[in-house]
């Protein structure tokens, strides 16, 4: 996990900016339910991440994955592998996160954050001629809403 880690800081520093810090987060595999729990204590006032959200088969979000500030933690759901581009970009998404943490990124809200993090999920995405749309359902105005601060 260590070397795929480097990779993606490497490929986000070059291709984003972002600082290549090598601190890497700890990752966690837990149920969804888990993630779930912990997208509602983010809701609650935690400072965590914007999750990554998919349209389910009943046309709802779930919370794929998310990112924890305070303990430099991301969680994935129990039996993700990484071995298709949709689980590797969903690493992607929360490595983009943790690199904004550690640099100390400012923004206007916690959803401007999601801004850098859907782009680069989408251009790791594209390297394997997929997209946002297809791999979880997300179109651009469902970015566009996940990603400014209406306030």
């Amino acid at each position: 996990m260590n070397v795929f880690l480097t990779t993606i800081v490497l490929w986000l520093s070059a291709s984003f900016g972002l600082p290549a810090i090598p601190d890497h987060p700890r990752v966690e595999f837990v149920p969804a339910s888990k993630i779930i729990e912990l997208r509602y204590k983010d809701v609650a006032g935690k400072q965590l991440s914007s999750p990554i959200e998919s349209t389910s088969t009943e046309g709802q979000p779930e919370t794929v994955a998310i990112y924890d500030d305070a303990t430099r933690t991301i969680y994935l759901p129990d039996g993700w592998t990484g071995n298709t581009a949709a689980e590797s970009s969903i690493l992607v998404h929360e490595m983009v996160h943790h690199l904004q943490n550690l640099g100390k990124l400012k923004f206007a809200c916690a959803q401007q954050r999601d801004e850098l993090a859907f782009e680069a999920q989408e251009r790791w995405l594209g390297l394997f001629g997929k997209n946002l749309s297809r791999e979880f359902g997300l179109d651009s105005m469902s970015i566009l809403v996940k990603s400014k601060c209406f306030y």
